[in-house]
């Protein structure tokens, strides 16, 4: 596991449109997600995930910083590349994610961030996962992601 990439942020937002909120902690349950969040109990859309890497490299681009909040993903690691691959497994503390998609970005980010932030953020944007193993999960804990062994 690469040394020192941890969960940098968690944000929830109990329905569509409505401002993300910063939490130290929260329950992700298997198979369903975030508890409290707009897409707990979505099928396949259950937690998004991005990293602080991309977010500068998005903000080089479009000139001005990026608020992780405003993109409106769950979780922000603390640096390196969120595997974008279908069927690619992330580890974060005791939750075992399997990314189900590239999480596009999509308008509304030109409306909070700014002109340009869609376009700054395409193929920075993060992956959209399934939990296959729930837990708590808190800021600070260690993320790795590039899990390859199996599910069991």
């Amino acid at each position: 596991m690469p040394e020192g990439i941890t969960v940098a942020a968690l944000y929830v937002a109990p329905g569509t449109r409505l401002p993300m909120r910063a939490h130290a902690s929260v329950t992700v349950e298997r198979g369903r997600g975030i508890v409290g969040d707009r897409y707990h109990g979505a099928r396949h859309r259950q937690v998004s995930v991005q990293s602080h890497t991309a977010l500068h490299e998005a903000a080089e681009l479009f000139g001005a910083p990026i608020p992780p909040e405003l993109t409106r993903r769950n979780i922000t690691v603390s640096a390196g590349v969120v595997p974008r691959e279908p069927g690619a497994l992330i580890r974060l503390g005791p939750v075992l994610l399997e990314v189900v998609r590239v999480a596009a970005p999509c308008k509304l980010l030109d409306d909070t961030i700014g002109r340009g932030a869609q376009e700054a953020l395409r193929r920075r944007g993060g992956s959209i996962c399934r939990v296959l193993e729930g837990g708590q999960l808190s800021v600070g804990d260690p993320v790795d992601l590039m899990v390859v062994a199996a599910v069991a």
